[in-house]
């Protein structure tokens, strides 16, 4: 007898406790069920607009939601199914996805539906790990894959772990936010594929052509709750801002009326990002594809002063031409993208 279909619904967002969000508005992950002893169907619905993770002008769903919905069913299946407490951190090590149909994706009137097939693996060591891998799926079709693997620590441990970051008792200040008058401007929305000025997380630093990342602590998306770090959130926002602009706007070749959206992205993180310090983003290699068909790839670093905090991988694939109202010039200072690791 074949194996019953799991029946999930999209009525309504689990607690908000159990993916670690404070409000409701950011709780996509719906519904969840065990398959066997290792895998879990999680369904999530993904909304038709949102501030930050808004579709582009082809009307594809953000990416950015795979990535969420893979951190929040971690957190999920981990809390309603593997027994881990409540108030138990979670330490990103690594997060990848790949979307292999990007069309699967367009929103076509309603929210999209979206379940994920996981398997969930323990992994040894001290503190303990755990992984979780999945296959993304739209009414029924596999159009993408995902992993995301982290340590798991009760908070006592968790806290020893910071101090010892910290060398204290108590966290630094986080560094202010920067004002209207800073030397460091914000990248105009357009030319980072958002369309409100505070969502723009990317800032040139002058005179030396250094990005940086900007946190506003007050974000109601990317600081959905106080933390003690930059959550791996932000640091992939800030990945896939600079990301956007380096490949519309490359130097050498212009990609003019073609629009390119992220469908791969293999992060691994390697320290905490603190808030006390400027974190700069580097772009060390930079690989257009030899036709306008083929794919445009991306290595870009986060370090705080010589720390490397994270390390990203990016796929940009072509979907389409770019609204001729929307399509920005190049940059106006050359060396801004010039220095690219070959």
């Amino acid at each position: 007898m074949a194996p019953a279909v799991p029946v999930l619904t999209f009525l309504r967002p689990v607690p908000r406790e159990l993916v670690h969000r404070s409000s409701i508005a950011e709780v996509f992950v719906t519904d969840g069920c065990r398959t066997s002893d290792s895998r879990f169907s999680v369904a999530a619905q993904w909304p038709r607009d949102h501030a930050l993770y808004h579709p582009d002008e082809q009307g594809l769903s953000d990416p950015m939601l795979f990535a969420e919905t893979l951190r929040q069913a971690l957190l999920y299946v981990a809390h309603e199914y593997c027994e881990v407490p409540l108030g138990h951190r979670f330490v990103g090590r690594d997060l990848s996805f790949d979307i292999t149909d990007p069309a699967a994706l367009r929103i076509v009137g309603v929210p999209v539906p979206v379940v994920l097939e996981a398997e969930w693996t323990w992994e040894g060591g001290r503190p303990r790990g755990a992984r979780l891998d999945v296959r993304l799926l739209v009414g029924g079709k596999s159009c993408g894959t995902g992993t995301i693997r982290v340590f798991v620590m009760d908070d006592r441990r968790y806290g020893l772990l910071r101090r010892m970051a910290w060398g204290g008792d108590a966290p630094p200040v986080p560094v202010p936010v920067p004002g209207e008058d800073s030397a460091a401007p914000l990248v105009p929305p357009r030319r980072v594929g958002r369309l409100r000025w505070k969502d723009c997380v990317l800032e040139r630093c002058w005179p030396d052509g250094d990005w940086q990342l900007r946190l506003d602590r007050d974000h109601a998306v990317l600081f959905d709750h106080p933390t003690d770090h930059v959550p791996l959130m932000v640091l992939m926002e800030g990945f896939r801002q600079l990301g956007h602009l380096c490949v519309h706007e490359q130097v050498e070749e212009p990609l003019g009326d073609r629009a390119y959206a992220l469908v791969g992205a293999q992060v691994e993180c390697a320290a905490f990002a603190e808030l006390d310090a400027p974190i700069r983003l580097l772009v060390e290699q930079s690989v257009p594809g030899a036709t306008a068909a083929d794919a445009f790839r991306l290595r870009v670093a986060a370090l705080q002063g010589d720390t490397l905090l994270a390390r990203t991988d990016m796929e940009w694939a072509g979907v389409g031409p770019r609204d001729p109202g929307e399509a920005p010039g190049r940059w106006p200072e050359p060396a801004s993208l010039t220095g690219l690791a070959p």
